[in-house]
């Protein structure tokens, strides 16, 4: 039994946590994750390329830069996780940062995919301070979003619909940057300002996205136990008994590391291997109707085999159509297969991972008596980032290491192995070893129980 039973106290008036969502408000906490990506999807697809070929830096200092925000990040994230934890207001915990934070979110993309005029040491230092500035918003706008959907439900079917309509939203803002990024570089007459003017507009669109979702959203759960200010030291400690939360933040280390290789290098595999860079829209579209239709087919699956099952199965599909374009790695035929196969194998883990992190909340809670929405989501979006930043790096460090010069014309066989390692085997790898921790993860099996005990610990306070 958990800890939470001998921690009761007076609980307030009952919570409506079970209750039904409706549509509007999924929607509504949806289209947040479609802000977001406005910016996000640019810096894992774009910002390398940008980087090397529009800003002109060397690809293995962006690589350097890409880890050293990482470990900074490490502490960042944490600091929001806990402030999240400790605020009040009449619109809740978690809402009120999407409010303050959404207008400077939009500003930093703009910043991000700037390159003034400067000298080769003043470009690096410009890239420097504007992607942290833009990490360190980020976190602070993305982490009370994610700790929002473990407060909006506690029942565990509406909160993996909650999560599904985020990835629908999600692959709609994916949708909209991979295919039209370019061509609105282009329609905003290209160069170093083109880049500025596009993401002058995406980070307008992003700000009103955010207010729509404060505005639609509402904070119902509340602890089983007191309500209290839980001190650092004792949150921290209680984080890392939480078994669940630590294989969840490990797949969330190599999820989004797989992510990030994979985004970073579709251009480049475009532009080499298959002959034209435009061809990463494409293939972003290819990647992105069959996983938007395995989300939308999604729901029935988790009701009847579970997150985890669906999720495994996901991943053993994903190694399948990493290692497919091995065939004829010039094919753009095997390339398209290829990504579908692997687009409907990402949409499982894609539509229960932020759930898995919810359910997480409400273990921790249970095993220890004590609720940290914002220091396990912090702790866990500090996973996605690592990971994220990892991937980034590790493209930008082996096509340095193969020679790979930004904006050449003609590839060296040695970037040629390069680009085909980082497209084909890298996530190939990091997708089996997320299909390792899945394997090992039983929560799902433990949490009508858990949640059971939660409910009758409110009740009795």
């Amino acid at each position: 039994m958990g800890a939470v039973k001998s921690v009761i106290g007076s609980n307030g008036p009952q919570d409506n946590s079970l209750a039904k969502i409706s549509f509007g408000e999924k929607l509504g906490y949806g289209v947040g994750d479609m802000a977001n990506n406005l910016i996000w999807t640019a810096m894992s697809m774009f910002v390398t390329y940008f980087y090397t070929d529009v800003a002109g830096l060397a690809a293995g200092a962006v690589g350097t830069m890409f880890l050293i925000a990482r470990v900074l990040d490490a502490f960042v994230d944490v600091g929001v996780g806990t402030m999240v934890d400790r605020t009040k207001s009449r619109y809740g915990k978690a809402r009120p940062w999407l409010l303050w934070m959404c207008i400077p979110f939009g500003i930093a993309g703009v910043l991000l995919f700037t390159a003034p005029d400067l000298s080769a040491a003043g470009a690096l230092a410009y890239a420097y301070v504007t992607y942290l500035l833009i990490n360190i918003i980020y976190s602070a706008i993305n982490i009370p979003y994610g700790v929002l959907s473990s407060m909006i439900t506690q029942d565990p079917y509406q909160r993996s619909l909650l999560n599904i309509f985020r990835m629908v939203m999600t692959l709609i803002g994916i949708l909209i940057v991979s295919t039209g990024t370019l061509k609105f570089v282009e329609l905003f007459g290209g160069g170093k300002h083109g880049w500025t003017w596009t993401f002058g507009a995406f980070g307008s669109i992003a700000v009103i996205l955010f207010i729509i979702t404060f505005l639609t959203t509402k904070e119902r759960v509340r602890p089983a136990v007191v309500e209290k200010q839980i001190p650092f030291k004792r949150g921290l400690g209680a984080l890392f008994r939480n078994k669940y939360w630590v294989m969840i933040l490990l797949l969330n280390t190599l999820f989004y590391g797989m992510q990030a290789v994979t985004s970073a290098v579709n251009v480049y595999y475009a532009q080499y291997l298959l002959g034209n860079k435009d061809l990463v829209g494409l293939l972003s579209i290819v990647q992105l109707i069959p996983m938007m239709l395995g989300l939308l087919l999604l729901a029935p699956i988790i009701k009847r085999f579970g997150k985890r099952n669906a999720a495994l199965t996901g991943m053993g599909l994903m190694v399948i159509g990493s290692l497919i374009p091995t065939i004829d790695p010039d094919s753009l035929t095997v390339v398209i297969i290829a990504t579908v196969v692997k687009a409907l194998g990402q949409a499982p883990l894609m539509g229960t991972i932020f759930a898995f992190t919810a359910d997480t909340v409400d273990y921790g809670e249970w095993k220890t008596g004590m609720r940290t929405e914002g220091l396990i989501f912090s702790a866990s979006s500090f996973g996605g980032k690592t990971g994220t930043g990892f991937g980034g790096a590790m493209v930008g460090w082996i096509l340095a290491f193969s020679g790979y010069v930004g904006g050449q014309t003609a590839l060296s066989g040695a970037a040629s192995q390069a680009i085909q390692f980082l497209y084909i085997f890298l996530p190939a790898i990091l997708c089996a070893l997320c299909a390792v921790i899945l394997w090992f993860y039983r929560l799902d099996k433990e949490y009508p129980k858990i949640l059971l005990e939660l409910q009758e610990v409110k009740q009795m306070g």
